[in-house]
């Protein structure tokens, strides 16, 4: 029972046979000026408008392509921090964000920037009077998540958008844990620059996109031949472009009904654990969260331990964000939200997905209270009184 659609998703068969033909007929690139080259260019024209509709740009222009979530916040930050330099230097982000902006940030303070990450409350919504109170006449970029793909909790984007556009701040957002779990628009929202991964979609990995507001202006970070309208050089990927944009358009067609489908299905598993397992607990807001989101903490339990015991079980699920569990240290964005290191090592999450049906959750409910009981059984710390 794969429950870890957060680090990887399948690519769907129907994105996959949009792709086939850019692998072995339509190869041409894109820059070139014949027939072959012109097919390439339009599957590009193409795929950025079923793109811009998936988020509500009003331009498919405002779409350029990257490698993906990683390097379009990279583009993003960088680029509006270094082109705005000489208005300001100051940027705020918060204490919850993806590595890949966390790390972004350092990078720019070695740089001169000053940055302030606003802090989260308990449940890992951003504090909006702290926020506002952190802006100053040198604020130039806000980079604040649509929602957390660890915790689930969704941001108020629109209200953080319409304080941007007030202050006259660049606001970026990144979406790829929201992209496809909940609606997005960015120009009802006010966002300025927002990134996706095709991954997270369902698309082939190692694609993304990067949309930037039409008057909004940023410096590249990589020199090359002027591709992506000069942002993003290097001959494009069209095969991976297109199996994003056929992911992009199926996401956007099937949202409402695989939202309520999903919600259904981690509503049962978080009430099926809190019900029946004592001394666990929700991580991440109750209902603002994604409906693929369940990230559930146990008392007197490393979170490893019950991920390999589960595996063994047959089901997968991760004990923090794939792209650090490479290391020991607790999850930073769980001990923004104020856990200790015990408690956020006690911490499993399950990210929902396609494949996953009401006898899976079934399985896994069965199967979980016995193997955390049998874990709690070998901790000394484990009071006795929870193991009978």
């Amino acid at each position: 029972m794969y429950m870890d659609y957060g680090a990887g998703k399948p690519v769907d068969k129907r994105v996959l046979d949009a792709m086939k033909p850019y692998f072995l007929e339509m190869y041409g690139n894109a820059s070139s000026g014949h027939s072959y080259g012109n097919a390439a260019k339009e599957a590009l024209t193409n795929s950025r408008e079923k793109v811009a509709q998936l988020i509500g740009a009003e331009k498919a222009q405002e779409i350029i392509f990257t490698s993906g979530g990683t390097e379009s916040n990279n583009l993003a930050i960088k680029g509006a921090a270094f082109r705005n330099k000489s208005k300001g230097n100051h940027i705020i982000t918060t204490a919850i964000e993806h590595m890949s902006v966390i790390n972004i940030c350092k990078y720019l303070q070695k740089e001169g920037f000053e940055v302030t990450f606003v802090p989260v409350d308990d449940k890992g919504v951003v504090d909006l009077e702290k926020l506002e109170a952190a802006i100053t006449d040198k604020t130039i970029l806000m980079s604040i998540m649509y929602a957390n793909g660890e915790i689930g909790t969704i941001q108020p984007i629109k209200q953080i958008g319409a304080l941007a556009k007030e202050k006259n701040i660049i606001f970026h957002v990144d979406a790829v844990a929201a992209a496809g779990q909940v609606p997005i628009n960015v120009v009802d929202e006010n966002i300025n620059l927002l990134t996706l991964s095709s991954n997270d979609l369902y698309g082939p990995k190692g694609v993304g996109a990067l949309y930037i507001k039409k008057g909004t202006r940023i410096i590249p970070i990589d020199q090359g031949g002027g591709q992506e309208n000069g942002l993003r050089s290097g001959t494009e990927n069209v095969s991976g472009i297109v199996g994003m944009a056929k992911a992009a358009e199926l996401a956007q067609a099937e949202l409402e009904p695989e939202s309520k489908r999903l919600t259904a299905l981690r509503d049962k598993l978080i009430d099926g654990v809190l019900d029946t397992i004592p001394q666990s607990f929700l991580n991440g807001h109750r209902t603002k969260r994604l409906p693929n989101n369940a990230n559930l903490r146990f008392s007197y339990i490393e979170g490893e331990s019950l991920i390999l015991s589960l595996d063994m079980q047959g089901i997968q699920a991760s004990s923090g964000s794939a792209c650090s569990s490479k290391t020991l240290e607790p999850s930073h964005v769980l001990r923004a939200i104020g856990l200790s290191h015990e408690l956020a090592h006690g911490s499993l999450s399950f990210t929902l997905g396609k494949q996953n049906t009401q006898e899976g959750m079934d399985y896994v409910l069965e199967a979980i209270p016995d193997v955390v009981k049998r874990l709690r059984a070998l901790s000394p710390l484990t009071p006795k009184e929870i193991l009978r």
